[in-house]
C-alpha cells in the first residue's frame, strides 16, 4: 500500500508521518487489495482535521474526522476507514481478501 501524507496550514513532522503510517497499515489486516492512501492533515482555527482518500480494488473510499487533538482526529479517521473497508469487503463478497 502506498501511503502519502500531506499537510494544509501545517508542517507534517516525522512523528506525525510515522503515526499516520503505522495506524493506516492496520487497514491491510481486513483487506489486501488496498492500492493507495492519501491523508491530508489540516488545521482550521482550533479544529484539527484529518481527511483521507483510500483506493481499493473496485472503489474509492473517503473519510474525514475533526478533533481538538490531531492524534485523536487520526484515530477517528482510522475507525471510519476501517468500517468502510469491512463494508466494502462484504459488499464484493470477500473475493480479494
Amino acid at each position: 500500500m502506498n501511503i502519502q501524507v500531506s499537510g494544509r496550514h501545517l508542517d507534517v513532522t516525522p512523528a506525525l508521518r510515522d503515526y499516520v503510517t503505522n495506524k493506516m497499515q492496520k487497514l491491510e489486516r481486513h483487506f489486501d487489495a488496498i492500492t493507495s492512501l492519501h491523508v491530508v492533515l489540516s488545521v482550521e482555527k482550533l479544529r484539527q482535521k484529518a481527511d483521507a482518500t483510500l483506493n481499493v480494488t473496485g472503489a474509492q473510499l473517503a473519510a474525514n474526522a475533526e478533533h481538538d487533538n490531531m492524534y485523536a482526529a487520526i484515530d477517528a479517521l482510522l475507525d471510519k476507514l476501517d468500517r468502510q473497508v469491512v463494508k466494502h469487503k462484504q459488499k464484493i463478497g470477500g473475493a480479494y481478501a
